[in-house]
């Protein structure tokens, strides 16, 4: 008897000593001012249990790192345009599988569902986000029932999707993110179940960025209703409202929070590129073992693995007139696009980085990198904005039924911004003065290299000319005529240059670049080095993309031990 009441005291006093530890540790105590941390007197309040960022829906993480980036084997298309140069690359995440038509017919769904196709303002919105399946068209080929089955047949459900252009692989990206964190703030109690189906109209979707700046006018300010039976029409989960004296009022997620996932958006070639090596795989202790050209292992297209031995390891074509080799034994399993996940992964456990569909990446072309470039996460196409504050000090919303489009060069339309979204401007000298890291907002043409192949080298700009003021902006790289230089009987001089407006090499702020080989495209092409480049709104039957997110807190997902022990 004796004891058993001296192990309960024992026990008591254990578990005293936890729950004071538990009140004393870091969740509750300030170590600046010593105030207590979520106190439910008031206070300051802050998510103190945070660990690390959730991975978001089909998503894998890339822990970051040293690599080379660029062309290590030989250049036989003599482009150089991709020198090798050493790139630190942060910790980031990216899609296990590049895009489906599955994914991308939810996007579509979506669209048509809240964006209802009678009204013609809608009918553009869901027609800009359409991919174009008469890509699949050729003059001298019959492929007819790929315009029509590809992209909704449930037998093309899981394969890539394509004819989509750069900046609808962006917009979707932008989509997916809204429609994660809305699922979040679902999941975690801040609106009640269901909203995303039931409340949502053209003039109420949620946005990310709005619901964090003004939470009171996002899903277009039903918020702040109440439903018949006098509830938050939208705040009324668990944690949607709190107690402040007598009053209900809304609780809204907070950036303190760390609930919310960042965006999707396309990786940074210098991310695919890394990705799609996965060193990781070649590594022994600080360096790599030696150099690789294709995403895996091994100078070859084959599987030297023994239970896969002599298989393809990729979707690509053989040469020509050969897109998958002799059917039952060397053939590749496909003869266009294949579904993902039809080879092994790479070594960070990413599929399709070669063949199958080349992938749009989020960067500008440039044939040149600067000698001072970037060596830290090196990306090209920076554009800085900001929100406008309104006259109530904040920040200003899209209004109801305020839709903005754009038509493109190739005469399409498509959505730029839409209600409920944030409206921002490019930052001016408020956000530059003084400031050594950037100067101005657009800074795509930053050090770009290559000036002197313009046609108005050191020509001032006209300042009558409608357009960006940077010559290099319109008549990028555009090959002016031999230099012919004459001066006129005041000694003024004249040069004579090439006002063809058909002779361009395509160069421009708008020609994004694309990465890795397809099923259209030769062995020489599977090396994640190689770069090509395309405008941003033309769209292939050999391009797809797939998203990528960036990485907050801690490069590692694991605490790193050391992999030797001395004896002592």
């Amino acid at each position: 008897m004796r004891m058993n009441t001296t192990y309960l005291r024992t026990l008591i006093g254990l578990t005293f000593t936890a729950l004071l530890v538990s009140s004393c540790g870091k969740n509750n105590v300030s170590r600046g001012t010593g105030w207590s941390i979520n106190s439910k007197s008031g206070g300051f309040q802050y998510n103190t249990d945070f660990e690390e960022q959730e991975t978001g829906p089909g998503l894998i993480f890339i822990e970051g790192g040293t690599f080379t980036k660029g062309q290590v084997q030989d250049d036989v298309m003599h482009d150089w345009n991709n020198t090798p140069t050493q790139q630190h690359v942060m910790s980031f995440y990216i899609d296990e599988t590049e895009v489906t038509n599955l994914m991308y017919n939810e996007y579509l769904n979506w669209l048509e569902t809240v964006f209802p196709t009678q009204n013609p303002d809608y009918k553009l919105i869901y027609e800009g986000a359409l991919p174009d399946t008469l890509v699949w068209r050729n003059t001298l080929g019959y492929v007819e029932e790929l315009t029509t089955n590809y992209l909704r047949h449930p037998a093309y459900a899981e394969y890539p999707v394509v004819g989509v252009n750069w900046l609808q692989s962006v917009q979707y990206a932008e989509w997916r993110s809204d429609r994660v964190n809305e699922f979040i703030l679902e999941r975690e109690g801040f609106v009640k179940k269901d909203v995303r189906f039931n409340e949502v109209d053209p003039n109420s979707t949620f946005n990310t960025e709005t619901y964090l700046q003004r939470p009171e006018v996002s899903y277009g300010g039903k918020t702040d209703s109440l439903s018949e039976n006098n509830t938050p029409l939208i705040n009324s989960g668990k944690r949607g409202t709190v107690k402040k004296d007598t009053a209900t009022i809304n609780n809204y997620a907070k950036i303190e929070n760390g609930l919310f996932l960042l965006s999707y958006r396309l990786p940074t070639e210098t991310e695919w590129e890394y990705a799609a090596l996965a060193m990781v795989g070649d590594r022994e202790y600080n360096t790599y073992r030696g150099k690789k050209k294709y995403p895996w292992s091994g100078e070859y297209t084959r599987s030297s693995d023994r239970r896969r031995e002599g298989d393809q390891l990729a979707n690509f074509k053989f040469g020509k007139g050969d897109y998958g080799g002799i059917a039952g034994w060397s053939d590749d399993g496909a003869d266009i696009t294949i579904q993902v996940k039809s080879y092994p992964p790479n070594d960070f456990g990413i599929y399709d980085m070669a063949g199958n569909v080349a992938e749009w990446v989020a960067d500008v072309y440039r044939p040149i990198v600067d000698d001072e470039y970037s060596d830290f996460n090196y990306f090209r196409g920076n554009v800085y904005t900001k929100s406008v504050i309104g006259e109530d000090g904040k920040a200003a919303v899209m209004e109801q039924d305020e839709l903005v489009f754009d038509t493109l060069p190739n005469g399409k339309v498509y959505l730029k911004k839409k209600p409920g979204t944030l409206v921002e401007i490019p930052i001016d000298e408020e956000e530059t003065f003084l400031r050594q890291n950037f100067t101005e907002s657009d800074n795509r043409n930053f050090r770009d290299g290559d000036k002197e192949s313009t046609k108005k080298f050191r020509d001032p700009p006209d300042e009558n000319e409608d357009g960006p003021k940077k010559p290099e902006s319109n008549m990028m790289y555009n090959a002016p005529i031999h230099a012919r230089v004459t001066y006129d009987t005041e000694g003024n001089k004249a040069r004579k240059v090439d006002k063809s407006s058909k002779r361009t090499s395509l160069i421009t702020d708008e020609v994004r670049v694309y990465k890795g080989g397809s099923w259209k495209d030769r062995a020489y092409w599977l090396d994640p080095a190689q770069r090509r480049y395309l405008p941003q709104y033309i769209a292939t039957d050999y391009i797809g993309f797939r998203c990528a997110m960036s990485r907050v807190g801690s490069k590692n997902k694991i605490k790193k031990t050391a992999r030797h022990k001395r004896s002592r």
